[in-house]
């Protein structure tokens, strides 16, 4: 596999060792020069040291054949524009890039970038499970954002502790996929009377998460 890397800070450069070491053929673009002879002097003569945002540099660095181009400078605005280049230049068939600000993420998988990796968010997830909060846990997005998969965790404050699944009345467009009560999945039935220490997994949409989360969690 051929991978263009955008960006030679830490985490471009480890990618680019552990891309090595599994056989891939790499090239990174850093538009520091001393940075890029850093590089160079370590990992060999694979750093073409530019602009990645250019598409001179991308032809350079073989962008039209490459089959995966990672933006993982530290700017959103380098990896996006790096990342649209890349796809709309040189038809590169899958484009990651990394979103510092998670505010950005929705923005990058509206523009059609392939896969988004937020760091903030990765960190959120990891303390989000380890520590209880009483809020929606989100699991995944599709369709660009417009489509959230999330879980609640019932407390014995949850406005649904004692009701029937047939009996709440959710948002439109929003249905319960999955209870785990014990650690154990459970069968989703409308009789299902719901009690504290239930986990729901849901889906629903950007637009009516917030009513989602005042059913299960309370205003």
């Amino acid at each position: 596999m051929y991978v263009v890397v955008i960006g030679g800070g830490n985490v471009g450069y480890y990618l680019t060792k552990e891309l090595l070491a599994a056989g891939h053929e790499v090239v990174v673009i850093e538009q520091d020069q001393a940075r890029a002879r850093q590089i160079a002097d370590e990992l060999g003569s694979i750093v073409i040291a530019a602009d990645g945002c250019e598409g001179r540099y991308q032809a350079e660095a073989g962008m039209g054949r490459a089959d995966v181009v990672a933006a993982v400078t530290g700017d959103d605005a380098v990896n996006l524009a790096a990342s649209q280049v890349a796809k709309m230049r040189f038809n590169v068939p899958r484009s990651i890039a990394r979103v510092n600000d998670p505010k950005n993420e929705r923005l990058f998988k509206r523009l059609s970038i392939d896969e988004t990796v937020s760091p903030t968010h990765v960190i959120l997830g990891v303390i989000e499970h380890e520590i209880p909060i009483h809020d929606l846990l989100h699991l995944a997005e599709l369709e660009g954002g417009e489509v959230q998969i999330v879980e609640a965790q019932l407390d014995a404050d949850s406005p649904v502790i004692g009701r029937e699944l047939r009996d709440l009345e959710l948002p439109e467009g929003s249905s319960i996929a999955v209870m785990i009560r014990d650690d154990r999945v459970q069968t989703v039935r409308s009789d299902t009377r719901l009690r504290a220490g239930d986990k729901l997994l849901a889906v629903t949409s950007a637009e009516t998460e917030a009513a989602l989360r005042a059913l299960f969690i309370g205003e």
